[in-house]
C-alpha cells in the first residue's frame, strides 16, 4: 500500500539556525520558509536526491509543534511521510485493520498541496505517520 518515502519531518525551535545547519554545514538545497497556518507550522524543505527533510517550526502558541517541543526541548524527528496512490482507499483499509486516523479522518491539504492524513503513533511502532496522496 505505501509507496516511496516522501519526507522525514524534524521539529525545530529556531528555523534560521536549522536552515543554516542543513544549507551551510551539510550543503543541502533548502526551500524558502512557508507559513502553513491551517497546520500551525512554518515549513522549509531540504531536497535530497532520494527524498526530502521537512523542517517544522511552530506557528502560534497552539501549534502541535509547540506542544512537541515542550516535551522534546531540543526538537527532533516528528513524523515520517509515505506516499500512497489512493489516500481514501488507504485510509479505509487501515481503519478496517484497526489503525487510528487522527483528527476527523478526512484528508486535509498538506504542505505540497496534496491530500494528507496522519496515523496514530501507537499503531505504528511509536512513530507518527503521515500519508500523502501521490
Amino acid at each position: 500500500m505505501i509507496g516511496r518515502l516522501n519526507h522525514v519531518a524534524i521539529a525545530v525551535r529556531d528555523m534560521a539556525a536549522a536552515v543554516a545547519v542543513y544549507r551551510d554545514t551539510l550543503g543541502g538545497e533548502v526551500s524558502e520558509k512557508v507559513p502553513q497556518p491551517e497546520h500551525g507550522v512554518s515549513t522549509v524543505f531540504v531536497v535530497l536526491p532520494n527524498t526530502k527533510i521537512e523542517l517544522l517550526e511552530p506557528l502560534g502558541a497552539n501549534s502541535p509543534i509547540a506542544k512537541f517541543l515542550e516535551r522534546n526541548a531540543d526538537g527532533g524527528i516528528h513524523h515520517i511521510c509515505y506516499e500512497v496512490d489512493d489516500i481514501i482507499a488507504a485510509r479505509d483499509r487501515l481503519k478496517a485493520a484497526g489503525a487510528r486516523v487522527l483528527g476527523d479522518g478526512e484528508p486535509k491539504i498538506g504542505a505540497h498541496g496534496k491530500p494528507v492524513l496522519f496515523l496514530h503513533p501507537k499503531d505504528f511502532c511509536g512513530t507518527l505517520v503521515e500519508l500523502e496522496q501521490a
